[in-house]
């Protein structure tokens, strides 16, 4: 049997989550980092943590039965108790009974013998009697809110955006366990000759179908692996990997990329430019600097310029119509990784959205003049709501005559991307369900005039 101890670290990480703000990808990295476990507990503890975080909504339903009414209970009661029933439905291989004398000690260990009874009664009583069906919901959005555990006012939002049909897909699909996606250096090695490394050494990885550069690994780990830790490969979602080849960099160019951490597409974009010319790589924190000038350093590649800066005030360091492409990878709600970090769609409300498309509008207002004549903006974010993308993309040409939609870039786009439903005149939204990717927008735009 699992050590108890498993499930402590992973209470504890539950709680910062919903206490603290916390991302629970970062949190279980740095718990796996601090304590000693088999590949089996580590595989349980992300099971647990992300899995109740995906689920709470659903998890709450179910639990709401054996409570009684008013009672409030403390949160790491509560998020113990969703843990307990995570496991009681949807892990087959550990037997109820332990699941609920884990529960029970962790309780007796955390609180008191009270707490502990309490714990005890609502688990004994929710394995006795079983639990509510969803079949009795006769509302499709709010049954589909509950079954996905998605924020009402979120699947209300996505289905007056994109139907019904679109957003029971998508939300489906962020139930599930992102891939693990890296991409090639290819001014270093080849993909096919990188998957045959890989697959000598035990490591089964195939070809990204989205991106040439990207691979997926399906079995074994790769993150201590000669070709990752030396610089062969990064981490990035295979969404993701579409922007720099879109920004059609060409070698000795000027180029910025504007909130550039933590540099998965910096660095893209100075492979397409054969490491030649110069790039200039933004961020606001200066610590996410070191991790783009990091990663530039181990993928050995030396045309990125890494500076701290808000991108608002990127006047300050280069002069109008002086740059030949630039990249805004805008901040975002991040509605299109909730596969991967599930406690967003807990933690946004349409007023940050408003918000965000706001510094999104602002972004664009201020390198917009950076740009030469004939010069490449790409706009992206890793979200799927309308507002944020081509409803930001709208504003901004209302605006600025001098850009449009690039119409070669549409002309473009490969075959298999217009297979998904999200392709417009404003711009290209890839979904979730769509390459089982992030959710992922972006639109090329033309300088046509002079904005001087």
């Amino acid at each position: 049997m699992t050590s108890p101890n498993v499930r402590e670290l992973a209470l504890d990480i539950l709680v910062r989550v919903a206490t603290q703000s916390g991302y629970s990808h970062l949190l279980i990295d740095q718990t796996l980092k601090k304590n000693r476990m088999d590949s089996r507990d580590k595989g349980l503890l992300t099971e647990i943590v992300n899995g109740t975080i995906q689920r709470r909504n659903t998890l709450d339903y179910y639990l709401q039965p054996f409570l009684q009414k008013n009672k409030k209970l403390e949160p790491w009661v509560q998020w113990l108790l969703y843990m307990s029933i995570y496991q009681m439905i949807y892990l087959d291989r550990v037997p109820q009974h332990a699941i609920v004398h884990e529960a029970v000690t962790i309780a007796k260990k955390k609180g008191h013998k009270g707490i502990a009874s309490l714990v005890n009664g609502i688990l004994r009583n929710a394995q006795r009697k079983g639990f509510s069906s969803l079949e009795q919901m006769t509302d499709p959005m709010e049954r589909l809110s509950i079954e996905t555990s998605h924020p009402l006012w979120l699947i209300q939002r996505w289905i007056e955006q994109y139907g019904f049909e679109i957003v029971k897909e998508m939300c489906f699909e962020n139930l599930g366990r992102p891939s693990l996606s890296l991409r090639v250096q290819t001014l270093r090695m080849n993909r096919e000759k990188v998957i045959e490394k890989l697959k000598n050494d035990g490591i089964e990885a195939k070809a990204s179908e989205l991106s040439p550069y990207g691979i997926r690994v399906e079995d074994g780990s790769v993150l201590h692996h000669p070709l990752f830790t030396e610089g062969y490969l990064l981490v990035q979602d295979e969404s993701s990997m579409l922007v720099a080849p879109f920004l059609r960099p060409i070698k000795g160019e000027t180029v910025v990329d504007a909130c550039a951490a933590p540099g998965g597409k910096t660095t893209h974009i100075a492979e397409q430019m054969q490491d030649e010319g110069v790039i200039y790589a933004y961020d606001l924190h200066q610590s996410k600097v070191k991790k783009i000038e990091q990663n530039a350093k181990t993928l050995q590649l030396s045309i990125i310029r890494a500076k701290q800066s808000d991108s608002r005030q990127l006047k300050d360091h280069h002069q109008p119509e002086s740059i030949d492409r630039l990249l805004l990878d805008a901040p975002c709600s991040g509605l299109g990784v909730i596969k991967g970090k599930p406690e967003i769609k807990y933690q946004k409300s349409e007023e940050d959205i408003r918000q965000l498309s706001k510094v999104q509008l602002e972004l664009l207002e201020a390198v917009a003049p950076l740009v030469k004549v004939g010069g490449t903006l790409l706009y992206s974010t890793c979200t799927v709501d309308r507002q944020e993308n081509e409803g930001t993309v709208s504003r901004f040409l209302e605006q600025h005559s001098e850009y449009i939609v690039d119409p070669n870039w549409i002309k473009e786009i490969p075959s298999l991307l217009k297979k998904g439903k999200g392709l417009s005149e404003s711009g290209l939204q890839i979904f979730p369900q769509d390459f089982h990717s992030d959710g992922f927008f972006m639109v090329v735009l033309i300088k046509i005039n002079s904005s001087k």
